[in-house]
């Protein structure tokens, strides 16, 4: 990545919460930014980065945003005298120090309950991120043109029913701050294992999610779920080079090269865990970093601590009591009490009927359990269900192997 890039994924969403705080538009605020750095393509080569390439490129932005209302002002059937006035209230505001507000601002408002999911995703890797819209298009296998109209319903959305751009009220926070986590953990999960196509991992994903976590963390340094958040991505993104195999493979938890982990993001993401418990005010992010820090403690998987993990999933479990929260418990169940009461738990589970990773664990159960038939055809099932190709191979293989030898275990 050219240095100009760097700047570019790194700045593009501040300038864009810039201009939209002061010109009151986000179309506006983002086609001056994106002409600004079209300028910076073209100049910068030549003349150099400038000391303060953010504050060059907000100027700019704001020089073009200006040009192009009062173009817009001079045209029939417009409001000159508004567009002027606006202009002028807009006058000198880099530097004002309220950047890292206007960056919340553009946070809350691209993480509005009132948008769809999926369009909360599209919109802040679009205006935080500064993906172009087919970037964000092949990451989650659409058209660009689908792509496009759900970024364009979005932004109308938020012009048309009058979605405040503001950061939400101390009493509305904790469960708006719970939504924009949960978006960041939904463009890191996409990242972590690929809905579809023939890579286990989308790495351009799982880095942008945790530069934007990063962001949220530095603007909202008293929030320990934010915190833990961004120590559960590092934790899990430092296993990532062990993830596959030099012929992109999955390879499990159990069997991978543990001397390929990333020391330093994990010496991070326990950093940041440290900070949170002393906060005292657990939350579900801050308890799986909490499991993934025991993961990564462990020289082997043989020595993982399966009691603390259970321990911590009983407390999570509590907090969060979803049907995937219930899975992973039971795997631990199945490491310190056996496979078979964490089948019966596997068993009576609700509300997991779209998720292949039901049929993964429970195939893992009946093979443990000496039940080759039913763990191959548990195996099918899941691969039928999986989203991306190295999954797929190796959960079909696993279901052969299964199939081929005489006593479940493949040979």
């Amino acid at each position: 990545m050219s240095e100009i890039e760097r700047i570019f994924r790194e700045e593009y969403g501040r300038a864009v919460a810039v201009l939209t705080r002061h010109f009151g538009d986000i179309d506006v605020a983002e086609e001056a930014v994106q002409d600004a750095f079209v300028t910076a393509v073209r100049r910068w080569p030549e003349l150099g980065i400038p000391p303060s390439p953010a504050g060059w490129i907000i100027t700019t932005a704001r020089n073009r945003a200006i040009d192009r209302m009062r173009r817009e002002a001079a045209r029939p059937g417009f409001e000159a005298a508004a567009v002027e006035a606006t202009v002028i209230e807009a006058g000198d505001f880099v530097g004002a120090g309220e950047e890292g507000d206007d960056m919340l601002r553009l946070i809350f408002t691209c993480c509005h309950p009132a948008l769809a999911p999926a369009a909360r995703v599209a919109l802040t890797l679009r205006l935080l991120g500064g993906l172009t819209t087919a970037e964000i298009a092949r990451a989650f296998l659409v058209p660009e043109p689908t792509m496009a109209q759900r970024i364009s319903r979005a932004k109308g959305k938020i012009r048309d029913a009058g979605i405040p751009y503001r950061v939400p009220h101390d009493v509305d926070l904790p469960a708006r701050l719970a939504g924009v986590l949960s978006v960041l953990y939904l463009v890191f999960n996409e990242g972590y294992a690929a809905s579809d196509g023939d890579s286990l991992t989308r790495p351009d994903l799982t880095t942008e999610a945790i530069r934007l976590t990063r962001t949220l963390v530095g603007l909202m340094p008293d929030e320990p779920e934010a915190r833990g958040l961004l120590a559960l991505m590092l934790l899990i993104e430092a296993r990532r080079p062990a993830r596959t195999s030099a012929t992109g493979d999955l390879v499990l938890l159990a069997d991978q090269d543990r001397r390929l982990w990333d020391r330093a993001l994990i010496a991070e993401g326990q950093a940041l865990l440290r900070d949170c418990l002393r906060r005292n005010r657990p939350g579900p992010y801050q308890l799986q970093a909490a499991v993934n820090a025991v993961h990564a403690d462990a020289e082997t998987a043989a020595s993982t601590d399966w009691p603390q993990i259970l321990y911590l999933y009983d407390h999570l479990s509590a907090l969060a009591p979803t049907p995937i929260v219930a899975l992973h418990r039971a795997v631990a169940v199945a490491e310190v009490h056996g496979p078979a009461l964490a089948l019966e738990l596997v068993e009576s589970l609700d509300g997991l009927d779209r998720h292949h990773v039901r049929d993964v664990v429970r195939a893992d159960l009946l093979r443990r359990l000496g039940r080759a038939s039913e763990a191959a055809e548990s195996y099918q099932r899941a691969a039928a269900g999986a989203g991306n190709d190295p999954e797929r191979r190796f959960l079909t293989a696993r279901a052969h192997a299964l199939r081929a030898g005489p006593d479940g275990s493949g040979g």
